[in-house]
């Protein structure tokens, strides 16, 4: 148990360290090169970008600068097509949700209209580009292409919704069609520049489609869709130029086995260059698989990747730069695309803002002293603290004195995607805290629900959180209202030694089974709960329940959306903003460290290890027990039976004179001499 658990905690601490590796380097220039020897015949040169998330406006870097946004982009990108005129320029999909500007996403448009603006030849569906469901992504493509700007081509081959006929299809697909067909979304498109002919397609993932529950399209295996369409395009294109195959594709690199960008450069023959999307991941070298080169270059415009790609007649690799251009403070921004942006930011705060009674896109709401980190280890986080309290603070506010106790609030780590900066803290910093989601209200931000949970769902969720977030981050979770201790040495799912309720004045009491208590959390985080049986195998259930103690449909979650005595939806970013808003003289120090809401107690001591242990511990203890004792049962049982064999192997070496057990113990025959006769054994003699 001790060595498997040394293992486990030295594995662990590894791929941490490894998820640390590109936030630990300094947000400088990534160069490599690789020198092929002699001539090669062709050069190409692509320009790259993934996972903007709507970062139109640079972000604070945590070092006292800033880096990122489209008017610095725009300068880059100017400065390297100076150089290198005939460069192609994509992006790999997320380009929206992750900003106030995504509150215009439908309506506005303004992720693909920036783009064209820029120069991108092309881009893909990420998975957040469904955010808004599908009538969403059909008034953002029908805005797009209304618009009669230069757009980025968007390519996809491997995922659309089902057509008229098949199982599943709606009028709204029928819509969605029309809207695909309306802005020319192809599986491929092909650029002729420099003398070479790109053809570059795109590609969704099913690790992008598992973390896009919204979505009505259907997805097919990115391998084969990608073979299939690489062969198509080599048959398809008529070409007197040389052919270079790019895929952008959101399915993901890194230690995920879910994400297969790596899966599909070694796989797909053909290939030239992948650009991977998704995972966020910083490439500081490409990889090269066959022919295949595989890039990423990261998220929320930190960089602009660049590759110059040295090849030959027959699609070999000859040689390679490759750069991570910072997007720092250093780099100017581009006067035109600054105007733009900010003409966008005043139809968020028209169009959006106002809704919420916030003043606008820069208001300032808090003075902040606190780092709050956002870290992936399993612990506590006061920032998921401060998150879960303002759940709880904005029902209080929202019902007055219809209040109903809120016993519990939670959120998780895969939908907090920012941290409050130190200083003044402003309406579009903490959205972008909680900016995921809409409401059924069709209104940018997911909306708070209420469920209520038994207290052996509750132990359940604890047991979740304690066990699956060393696997998955994003799955862990922050409560207000409990506490729980948990020792990482015991048995997964049974990890958590004990809990308790903590009233508001402090106090503690014990969590009953059977009782059914209020919690409140955000629509996804209500969906999630609903899909812990299936991920824990089954060993787990956690069954969100109406005030009557009747299981909820989780497809009628919806239903218990809160909302505020004008009948708004309570959104989750502005249940924070409210909350900080509240703190007159700042964020209040109590939350610079952990509030004792999750405790770690690392022991090998058998009292914590089999404290309070669950049937699934118990039962695999005993099936452990009984290997053991059938393994000792068998070794010594395989010892007598070779001793057995070897009794009959003593023989006189001379006569082959058997000598019974009885005649050898007697000592009557000792040792021979140089003769072969007997000499007698005289024990117990000096």
């Amino acid at each position: 148990m001790k060595r498997q658990s040394r293992i486990l905690s030295a594995f662990l601490a590894l791929l941490m360290m490894v998820s640390l590796l590109p936030a630990a380097m300094a947000y400088g220039e990534i160069e490599t090169s690789v020198a092929g020897e002699g001539d090669y015949d062709y050069e190409s040169v692509v320009l790259f970008t993934q996972d903007i998330h709507d970062h139109f406006l640079p972000v604070p870097d945590g070092q006292g600068g800033s880096y990122g946004g489209f008017a610095r982009l725009s300068t880059r990108l100017k400065e390297r097509r100076e150089i290198y005129p005939d460069a192609v320029t994509v992006d790999a999909g997320d380009f929206s949700m992750g900003s106030l500007f995504q509150t215009i996403y439908a309506t506005r448009a303004p992720e693909l209209r920036l783009m064209g603006q820029l120069g991108f030849d092309a881009t893909v569906f990420g998975n957040h580009e469904f955010d808004f469901r599908a009538r969403g992504l059909i008034d953002m493509l029908n805005t797009a292409a209304d618009s009669g700007e230069t757009l980025p081509a968007l390519v996809n081959c491997n995922y659309y919704p089902p057509r008229e006929g098949e199982e599943g299809y709606t009028e709204e697909d029928g819509e969605l069609w029309q809207a695909l067909e309306h802005y020319g979304v192809q599986e491929y498109v092909t650029i002729s520049r420099g003398g070479i002919t790109y053809a570059i397609f795109g590609l969704f993932g099913q690790n992008a489609h598992d973390y896009a529950p919204l979505s009505p399209m259907i997805y097919e295996d990115s391998v084969t869709s990608a073979q299939e369409t690489v062969d198509a395009i080599r048959s398809e294109v008529e070409t007197d130029e040389p052919l270079f195959i790019i895929c952008i594709s959101h399915c993901g690199t890194g230690s995920d086995t879910d994400f297969e960008d790596e899966r599909v450069a070694e796989e797909v023959e053909g290939l030239d260059l992948l650009v991977s999307g998704h995972s966020h991941t910083v490439m500081e070298e490409p990889v090269l698989y066959g022919d295949t080169l595989l890039v990423s270059g990261g998220s929320y415009t930190r960089y602009l990747g660049e590759i110059v790609v040295r090849w030959n007649e027959d699609g070999s690799k000859h040689s390679y730069d490759y750069r991570l251009l910072p997007l720092g403070d250093d780099v100017a921004e581009d006067p035109a695309i600054s105007r733009q942006v900010r003409a966008y930011q005043t139809m968020v705060e028209q169009d959006y803002l106002s809704m919420f009674g916030f003043e606008g896109y820069d208001q300032v709401l808090v003075d902040n002293e606190i780092h709050f980190d956002s870290g992936s280890r399993h612990q506590e986080y006061p920032m998921g603290n401060l998150i879960a309290d303002s759940y709880r603070y904005a029902v209080e506010q929202a019902e007055g004195e219809d209040y109903v106790p809120v016993d519990f609030a939670l959120t998780a780590s895969g939908v907090i995607r920012g941290t409050i900066p130190t200083g003044q803290v402003t309406v579009s910093d903490v959205f972008n805290v909680s900016s995921l989601g809409i409401g059924d209200d069709g209104v940018s931000g997911y909306p708070l629900i209420e469920v209520y949970l038994t207290g052996a769902d509750l132990k359940n969720a604890f047991e979740v959180d304690a066990s699956v977030t060393a696997l998955m981050s994003a799955a862990q979770l922050h409560f207000t209202g409990m506490r729980f201790s948990w020792n990482p040495y015991r048995m997964i799912f049974n990890k958590v030694i004990d809990c308790a309720q903590v009233l508001p004045d402090g106090s503690e009491v014990e969590i009953e089974d059977e009782k059914l208590y209020r919690v409140v959390t955000g629509l996804y985080c209500g969906q999630m709960l609903g899909t812990v049986q299936e991920k824990s195998f089954g060993i787990l259930s956690i069954t969100p329940r109406d005030e009557n103690g009747q299981p909820i449909d989780m497809n009628d979650l919806e239903s218990r959306i809160l909302h505020d005595k004008n009948g708004a939806e309570l959104k989750e970013w502005a249940a924070l903003a409210s909350y900080l808003e509240s703190f007159e003289e700042g964020i209040p120090d109590t939350y610079a460290e952990a509030l004792g809401r999750k405790v770690e107690e690392k022991s090998l001591n058998p009292v914590s290890l089999f404290r309070n242990m669950s049937r699934l511990t118990f039962g695999i203890i005993c099936l452990v027990l009984a290997i053991l004792l059938l393994v000792i049962f068998g070794i010594s049982r395989l010892i007598r039976f070779i001793r057995k064999r070897r009794r009959p192997d003593l023989r006189d070496r001379s006569a082959g004179e058997r000598y019974s057990g009885s005649r050898r113990r007697s000592g009557r025959y000792g040792k021979k001499n140089l003769f072969g006769s007997h000499i007698p054994s005289y024990r117990g003699r000096k």
